[in-house]
């Protein structure tokens, strides 16, 4: 791998980790700081949505420190794919692609940047490499999504509930109007 090669790898890493670390301050500090971010979890119908928030900052400053240093860089990217899996299943999939209209398009990118980190590997300048720590190509990609994938399904099956879509003006009866809708 080449100067220019390893300097990229760097720089998409601090770029990612420094997007997740100042994301998770924001879910902390920012805004509606950890009440919000609950509120705005339990509103997608996530259960317990102290508990996420609180995981949520964790998970992101977590994940993006480890970027930046360049250790365990596959389950650092696999951290910041889970992320964007929750956000753009329950946030940002109804509001289609752009993410001018809230859509899935941003979290798209850094999944993919993510997942792409974990298959070329943090580079000669990580923490990784000095450890000796070599994981990466297809037994990075996979640890990575199969990692996020895992727990991306658990997270959901265990808090996700959302509530009932309740249509009006409509009756149980087929073929019936209901009388409040009239």
């Amino acid at each position: 791998m080449s100067d220019a090669d390893t300097a990229v790898l760097l720089l998409v890493r601090v770029v990612a980790g420094l997007i997740m670390i100042m994301h998770g301050l924001n879910h902390w500090r920012g805004g509606g700081r950890i009440e919000g971010t609950a509120r705005w979890f339990t509103g997608l119908g996530l259960r317990q949505g102290v508990l996420q928030a609180w995981m949520s900052v964790l998970t992101e400053v977590g994940a993006g420190i480890l970027l930046v240093l360049g250790l365990l860089t596959p389950l650092a990217c696999a951290a910041v794919i889970s992320v964007m899996l929750v956000a753009g299943l329950l946030a940002h999939r109804p509001n289609g692609f752009f993410v001018f209209k809230d859509g899935y398009e941003y979290v798209l990118t850094l999944a993919v940047v993510a997942l792409a980190l974990a298959v070329m590997g943090p580079g000669r300048w990580s923490l990784d490499h000095a450890a000796g720590i070599d994981l990466t190509g297809w037994t990075g990609g996979a640890i990575a999504l199969g990692a996020a994938v895992v727990a991306t399904g658990g997270l959901l099956g265990t808090f996700w509930r959302p509530e009932p879509k309740v249509e009006t003006g409509a009756s149980n009866i087929p073929g019936q109007v209901d009388q409040e809708a009239r």
